[in-house]
């Protein structure tokens, strides 16, 4: 199972394992400052932060697992089967898709704060990248050194949550994962 954490401890640590039985063809992507990013439905950004992660990289294209910017925002997509739900592209409605998160954000944000004010008018649209490439099930997490936060796209939409854990895996939605560690709260 992928999990990704935010840990504060002396400084800022963001990571996730990629727990796969095989591999995709990742390898670590740099996107430069003046790396043109272009998008399906919303603009084109030509002027953003730098970032570097993993991505599977499809025709030029890279489709990042993960990432980190300059400004140390950083952002993990997990798998989320069942309970993911992406959208027709809505008019009035700033339109990513899945694989779009992860670079918009990371180019144009240097806060969790930031991520969130984005992300809040968002349809993740169900977009794919091309014939042979279907989107996967995905939610994410973002964090910074002072919050962490998780963005699933679900039946009713785009939800946006505190994390409080600074912790995700794959399924269940958030909450749930936040309920259950009650169970563990005689732990030390």
């Amino acid at each position: 199972m992928c999990t990704a954490i935010s840990l504060k401890c002396g400084g800022h640590f963001f990571g996730r394992n990629l727990d796969m039985e095989f591999s995709y063809g990742e390898s670590v992507a740099v996107i430069p400052r003046k790396y043109k990013l272009k998008f399906l439905k919303t603009d084109n950004i030509y002027e953003h932060f730098a970032f570097i992660g993993a991505a599977h990289v499809a025709d030029g294209f890279p489709l990042f697992y993960d990432g980190v910017n300059e400004k140390g925002l950083g952002v993990a997509a997990l798998n989320f089967p069942v309970y993911c739900r992406y959208f027709p592209v809505k008019e009035g409605k700033r339109n990513l898709a899945p694989f779009e998160a992860i670079p918009r954000v990371l180019a144009s944000c240097a806060s969790v704060k930031e991520a969130r004010a984005l992300l809040e008018g968002v349809n993740i649209a169900d977009l794919h990248y091309g014939a042979e490439l279907k989107n996967t099930p995905l939610h994410f997490i973002i964090a910074d050194r002072t919050q962490c936060i998780v963005a699933e796209s679900v039946e009713d939409g785009l939800k946006i949550y505190d994390d409080p854990a600074g912790v995700l895996t794959n399924s269940p939605p958030f909450p749930y994962m936040l309920y259950s560690l009650n169970e563990y709260a005689g732990l030390s």
